[in-house]
């Protein structure tokens, strides 16, 4: 059986559109290079402990256009929705979220990421985007699991995950390489029914 269609290839880029309170999710394009480049610059100190080592060139143009093109790529194979988080208030790139590694058949899953900015951090603004995804990833997507990891250090993101209802399932022993150094992480996930539950009971209680 094929999988169902969720990516509405159809519609333009800017057409895809998934709103949170005060944020909105939307597809990368190449002529974001100049607005993301800015932000990455600036929080450069703030992400490199928690990313990938960055290449030379990571925030040249023609790495971002074929950035891009991979994103663009993988996106249209259905095995990953790599999406820029931005502000409702003036539409400004504030950080990212990417759901990769997406299986299909029995496991019906896929793993977590995200950045953001700086300057945007501690604002509630990246809880606002991932509680604006889930609905798309459980109603519209379909699947059944989502699955993310986080370094025992970053206390910040583990609160996050916690706080959107995502469960600690275990312990990753280097598990990725950060920062040119192989990491243990902290293995958190959130399932369908645990999501749709938590929806009826904020729902019930007027939340």
């Amino acid at each position: 059986m094929a999988p169902p269609v969720f990516l509405f290839r159809n519609r333009s880029q800017h057409a895809f559109r998934i709103d949170g309170e005060r944020t909105f999710l939307r597809y990368p394009t190449v002529a974001d290079h100049g607005e993301w480049s800015r932000l990455r610059t600036a929080s450069r100190s703030f992400l490199e402990p928690w990313e990938p080592s960055w290449s030379d060139d990571h925030e040249n143009r023609a790495s971002f256009r074929y950035r891009v093109r991979r994103y663009d790529a993988d996106r249209d194979a259905g095995l990953a929705l790599p999406l820029f988080v931005c502000l409702k208030s003036n539409r400004r790139i504030i950080g990212g979220a990417t759901l990769g590694s997406i299986r299909r058949g029995a496991a019906e899953t896929c793993t977590l990421g995200y950045w953001m900015g700086e300057q945007y951090a501690g604002k509630g603004l990246m809880h606002d985007a991932l509680t604006g995804l889930l609905p798309h990833v459980f109603n519209t997507m379909r699947l059944h699991r989502v699955e993310a990891a986080c370094i025992p250090d970053n206390t910040r993101s583990q609160r996050l995950l916690e706080k959107i209802g995502f469960r600690r399932e275990g312990y990753l022993n280097g598990y990725l390489k950060i920062n040119g150094v192989w990491r243990d992480h902290l293995l958190y996930a959130l399932i369908a029914e645990d999501w749709h539950s938590m929806r009826r009971k904020r729902s019930g209680s007027g939340g």
